[in-house]
């Protein structure tokens, strides 16, 4: 294991059109301000706030913390590896990882 994360190695930055791929397969979800943007509207803040809690499950395990904030039904979402100063695999990974939860709680 590494000591600290300062001696972990640095993810790679994606490339524009390894971001657009993933984009492809990734509904909702866009580039903004460098970094992978979705919002999700769900029915309600219940719905809302269950789905970052369902989530924070999976963002723990992955210790990849998102940008997000929460307004009523609407959940914003951020992903940059900070650490590549950019969009990395990470990001994509966490991305396909929130949209079945997104979905389960949308309907």
């Amino acid at each position: 294991m590494w000591e600290n994360q300062e001696q972990m190695p640095k993810e790679r930055l994606l490339s524009s059109q390894e971001i657009a791929e993933a984009l492809a397969g990734l509904d909702g979800w866009t580039v903004a301000g460098g970094k992978l943007h979705r919002e999700y509207q769900f029915p309600d803040f219940v719905h809302a706030f269950g789905f970052m809690a369902a989530a924070a499950v999976a963002i723990e395990a992955m210790n990849h913390h998102p940008e997000w904030s929460n307004v009523w039904n609407r959940v914003c979402v951020d992903l940059q590896t900070h650490d590549a100063g950019g969009i990395t695999a990470k990001d994509v990974d966490l991305a396909r990882k929130l949209e079945p939860l997104a979905r389960r709680l949308m309907d």
